[in-house]
């Protein structure tokens, strides 16, 4: 649309730290919500998905007559409005999961089953790109095709409502069981303060800490992978839609199959080796594309397609993990806190983890926005200097490598053993008895 790296790196940064902070807040609502039919977590997520739905279709919609300025606003606007709304889902989504499987071993199934619909539902506007967009570079795509950026919309939105109506009328007959760890006595009123200091003080224990930190991190460089990575197919690969479409599909193919995988070696090592592991494959396969970058110039685009694409794969299978081991680890530190309180508090602490890897999404993509613009990066351009070709590899290889190196540091400071959890169920449930 014509937007400066920088203004959208703005508009999406804000956007983004706005869904941090209303993740609290929802999950504190949605902990203190008694509703006889959706319980404590559907209402919400009912709501949720009519409103992504409709502003998803808005923010695509975006005329092309606007000034710069306009059309900054028209997307700043845009974005904080479904950002509320997707809070209003995915906050009380992730605290149900927690609600369901409080079991260390069942944690990491149901976690797994979510990242695999999670990614098809990723995967899914690049399958659409391939049969919406024409076989030109993405510059030219933003200038001349938003009809089809429009009809994906218009897919997508619908099979949110779709899919998002089953889920939720299907876990209506697990509401019950959202009382796992409640006690009757009277919650204290609302106070913002109140929220800030049990922010503060779940940073202070140490494997909540290292949990929201570690993962964190890993959503640094995971948006570094996908946001510039997207360009450095398209500009210095100069891969055409169709074949980034493939490439995105094998990324994320890669972490859908390697499901099993992980979670058959979370239960031989446990969790945290199994999530050190697969960032380190991520890092391995980072150093492959790198490989990849530095022979570009002589290896012809369409063999250098067929390279790509076995080395996405590996990156894939290693992202498999990180989309779902640290998801079951914070469930497990949640459920070994809300056995010891007797509080199902699960809503609250959910929220504090995805504000803080939102406020880090958040600092990357301005951060990635400025870079693009320090490079002199310029998406009109089919074409772009050597410097910028290079300064896009930089940006992609030596962002990914320092923050993942930064999440495993975190996560090796990660102490809670399956054991540990099993004795606490085991006592919870022998007093319940």
């Amino acid at each position: 649309m014509g937007i400066s790296g920088s203004l959208v790196g703005i508009a999406v940064a804000i956007s983004s730290l706005w869904d941090g902070v209303s993740d609290p807040l929802v999950g504190y609502l949605s902990d203190n919500t008694k509703n006889k039919f959706f319980g404590k977590r559907l209402g919400f997520m009912f709501f949720g998905i009519f409103i992504i739905a409709f502003l998803n279709i808005c923010i695509w919609s975006m005329p092309s007559s606007l000034p710069e300025f306009g059309k900054f606003l028209w997307l700043l606007i845009g974005m904080l409005s479904i950002e509320t709304a997707n809070t209003c889902f995915g906050t009380p989504y992730a605290a149900l999961a927690i609600d369901l499987a409080p079991d260390y071993n069942e944690q990491s199934k149901i976690q797994s089953f979510k990242t695999i619909f999670s990614i098809l539902g990723m995967v899914l506007p690049s399958i659409l790109m391939y049969f919406f967009m024409p076989s030109i570079s993405i510059s030219i795509q933003a200038s001349h095709s938003q009809i089809g950026y429009i009809k994906i919309a218009l897919i997508n939105s619908s099979l949110l409502l779709i899919f998002g109506l089953i889920m939720i009328f299907a876990c209506l007959r697990y509401t019950k069981r959202y009382k796992i760890y409640d006690n009757d006595f009277k919650k204290e009123p609302f106070k913002f303060s109140s929220l800030v200091n049990g922010y503060f003080d779940i940073l202070k224990k140490k494997n909540f800490r290292n949990v929201i930190l570690g993962y964190s991190f890993a959503t640094i460089s995971s948006a570094f992978l996908t946001s510039v990575g997207l360009h450095l197919f398209t500009y210095c690969y100069h891969f055409s839609s169709p074949q980034i479409s493939i490439v995105l599909i094998s990324l994320f193919g890669g972490a859908i199959c390697s499901q099993p995988l992980w979670v058959y070696i979370s239960k031989r090592l446990d969790k945290k080796k199994a999530l050190i592991y697969s960032l380190t494959t991520i890092i391995l396969g980072i150093f492959l594309i790198m490989l990849t970058f530095l022979f570009r110039e002589y290896i012809p685009v369409q063999t250098m397609f067929y390279v790509a694409i076995p080395c996405l794969i590996f990156c894939g299978i290693g992202a498999g993990a990180m989309y779902s081991l640290p998801f079951s680890m914070y469930a497990d530190v949640v459920t070994f806190e809300m056995a010891q309180t007797g509080n199902n508090n699960a809503g609250s602490y959910t929220g504090f983890f995805t504000f803080t890897y939102n406020l880090a999404n958040s600092i990357a993509l301005l951060i990635i926005g400025f870079l693009l613009d320090i490079i002199k990066f310029d998406s009109s351009q089919p074409l772009q200097a050597m410097s910028v070709q290079n300064g896009l590899g930089m940006i992609v290889f030596f962002g990914c490598t320092i923050f993942l190196s930064l999440a495993i540091m975190m996560f090796s400071k990660y102490s809670l053993k399956r054991s540990d959890v099993l004795k606490l169920q085991l006592s919870v449930e022998k007093q319940n008895k």
